[in-house]
């Protein structure tokens, strides 16, 4: 049985623990409305860009801009998948979720057939052991996101498919839900994807016409030069977003890990508090039956 000085000694160190989580919690708390507002400053404008552009890459000839054109298969080309995670842990199962996501689909295509650009610490770390060809790195980012990190990473992927290094990019990220709940999305940055072409029900043929509800599209200048200033910019915007998920995400993971921490450690201190009573009145009983039995002995 220990001693009380052991019990006293292991809920001081657990109410230093609990003044710890709960102090992150505060701060994830803070920085997590800051993250929440700027998430939902972006995502209307980049949801919507995404849109706007599957429906004219899919009414325009691809050779028009390199981005939009499928690169042709060779032995060098890979798929390139930039995973993104936090630079610290604590945050409950915010990078394991991702690196797990991020496996599966490495798994599914094939080890050499996949390289990555990471993102974040904790991705950087763990793949590094594991014998993956890593095509660039970033980390130390999440302290304030800022959209000039957004371009240094898409320009690196624009670099590689435009180079034929990459057949295809994508990206894996956590998307902000709410507080309690984070989403796992994986989305393909190049060659930008095409808006579904529609199928008449009675011939099972390619719609040439306009569908009802789509817009024809003039444009001025040419389209090549639109989509020179355009393509670039728009995969700037959707690495901008992922990485203000992320950091949103990352903030309401450990916001919520360090709430049930310092619930658990509260329920931990009450416990060990009551059995230190129970130690200590087992003790008092010891000393009481000695004295008893040595006046009796007397």
């Amino acid at each position: 049985m220990p001693s009380l000085i052991d019990i006293r000694r292991r809920i001081r160190a657990v109410k230093s623990t609990q003044q710890i989580t709960k102090a992150m919690k505060m701060i994830s708390a803070s920085k997590l409305r800051r993250a929440q507002e700027r998430v939902m400053g972006a995502r209307p404008f980049a949801v919507q860009a995404s849109r706007v552009l599957a429906r004219l890459a899919s009414r325009v000839d691809p050779s028009v801009h390199p981005l939009l054109a499928e690169p042709e298969a060779t032995a060098e080309a890979k798929t390139l998948l930039i995973v993104v995670t936090a630079d610290k842990g604590l945050c409950g199962g915010f990078n394991t979720n991702i690196i797990k996501a991020a496996g599966s689909f490495i798994a599914t295509t094939g080890t050499r057939a996949v390289a990555l650009g990471l993102v974040g610490r904790k991705g950087r770390d763990f793949y590094r052991r594991r014998g993956l060809e890593i095509r660039f790195e970033e980390v130390g980012i999440f302290q304030n996101v800022r959209y000039a990190d957004a371009e240094r990473i898409a320009s690196e992927a624009i670099e590689e498919f435009t180079d034929h290094r990459a057949a295809r990019v994508l990206i894996v990220y956590n998307e902000f839900k709410s507080v309690l709940q984070q989403r796992i999305v994986t989305e393909q940055l190049l060659p930008i994807l095409k808006a579904d072409v529609g199928i008449r029900a009675d011939t099972d043929a390619p719609v040439t016409g306009l569908m009802p509800g789509e817009v024809e599209y003039l444009f001025e200048p040419e389209p090549d030069t639109i989509f020179e200033r355009l393509l670039p910019r728009h995969i700037e915007i959707q690495v901008y977003r992922a990485l203000l998920e992320s950091a949103a995400a990352e903030h309401a993971a450990r916001m919520t890990a360090m709430d049930a921490a310092t619930k658990n450690s509260a329920e931990l201190i009450e416990n060990l508090t009551l059995y230190m009573n129970k130690v200590r009145q087992a003790a008092i009983t010891r000393e009481i039956i000695e004295v008893v039995s040595g006046a009796q002995a007397l």
